[in-house]
């Protein structure tokens, strides 16, 4: 290949975006040329993911783009960007054996590696081994949102259902309430008392589930019949 460079094409061309700190902050620190060309490579590889949560595994860093071809310049370079915290680093356990995340350092990548880090990930497919779950929000946070006003009553109930009941079933319950414009407590806790003595099927075939992918046959079978009157105005 010629180290002449023929110029970049003409027509509209796909643009990389790089913070502005990268050149004000990271770019005076980077003293090492392979380093470089892998940090910038990340940005270029990370432009192609979607989603929320971007990441890169080893096996993405061994492609022809790739500026650095030799493995051990790669792994020094690597090695690099992770001292220097430009790429935050997590391994995770999955049915193929461990698998190593890199993040770039930003306000999500950050995120990404706490939430993996407090168990909020699930396995995805070969090409997407991680998938990164948000993290739920609180049973008190979830009622004032989708409810009404938390009184010091429905909070000591809220913290024994919290206790009783998966965190899955409470979030589908109040969403079932509210769909149903059942915005009450006496409600949810009739779901929740009906799916713990019946049975909660979640496809899984096992009767109890946590995750919440019953039909809408499913969901009129638990808020019907003899809890159908229990609704507040």
């Amino acid at each position: 290949m010629s180290d002449k460079f023929d110029g970049f094409p003409p027509g509209k061309t796909r643009l990389i975006r790089l913070p502005a700190a990268f050149f004000t902050e990271l770019l005076p620190r980077i003293d090492d040329p392979d380093e470089l060309k892998l940090t910038l490579f990340c940005f270029w590889a990370l432009e192609q993911r979607d989603g929320r949560f971007r990441y890169l595994r080893r096996a993405d860093f061994e492609v022809p783009e790739m500026p650095l071809q030799d493995p051990e310049r790669r792994a020094l370079a690597l090695a690099r960007a992770i001292k220097r915290e430009t790429l935050l680093a997590v391994t995770v356990e999955t049915g193929r054996g461990p698998e190593t995340l890199y993040f770039l350092n930003t306000a999500n990548g950050r995120k990404a590696v706490t939430l993996i880090n407090a168990g909020h990930w699930r396995p995805g497919d070969a090409d997407h081994p991680v998938e990164v779950l948000p993290e739920r929000p609180n049973i008190f946070q979830l009622y004032e949102e989708n409810i009404g006003m938390l009184t010091p009553m429905i909070a000591d109930d809220l913290r024994e259902a919290a206790q009783r009941y998966p965190p899955a079933w409470i979030e589908e319950a109040m969403h079932i309430a509210v769909t149903r414009n059942a915005r009450n407590w006496r409600y949810i806790r009739a779901i929740l008392e009906r799916w713990q003595k019946e049975g909660k099927d979640d496809g899984s075939g096992t009767g109890h589930g946590v995750h919440g992918a019953d039909s809408e046959a499913q969901r009129n079978r638990f808020v019907s019949g003899k809890y159908a009157d229990i609704i507040e105005s």
